[in-house]
């Protein structure tokens, strides 16, 4: 059974920087492409970003480009979202996912994922 779990959600101020991370067990992890959603009270879970199994290319919603950075660990089994210059339109519960399958061009779509984990909650104060 394939497992994701999350962490490194907490408090943060406008311009502070946070790292989650999600471990990914059960599964063939190094095959899996990987991306983080969140989503807002009240509001529908939105793509973050995501990155392929090869680990050579990633892709970002507008919102976060340029401030939010996607990497793995294939030894760990672990991806993590690193996240700078924090905004607090930034809060929500950020959730990672995985398929085992080709992320083709709907990459940014809920329904790409096989495998969720329960999310961690991220708060930016302004």
């Amino acid at each position: 059974q394939v497992q994701l779990v999350e962490s490194g959600g907490g408090l943060a101020q406008a311009g502070d920087s946070l790292r989650l991370s999600c471990l990914v067990s059960g599964g063939a992890f190094s095959r899996y492409d990987m991306a983080w959603f969140r989503q807002a009270p009240g509001q529908e879970r939105e793509f973050v970003g995501c990155i392929r199994w090869t680990g050579d290319r990633t892709d970002y919603t507008d919102s976060v480009a340029g401030r939010f950075t996607i990497f793995r660990d294939n030894a760990q089994s672990t991806v993590y979202l690193h996240m700078n210059s924090l905004k607090p339109e930034d809060t929500s519960i950020y959730f990672c996912a995985a398929t085992p399958y080709y992320l083709g061009d709907d990459y940014s779509s809920i329904r790409e994922y096989i495998y969720w984990g329960q999310g961690t909650q991220v708060t930016v104060s302004s």
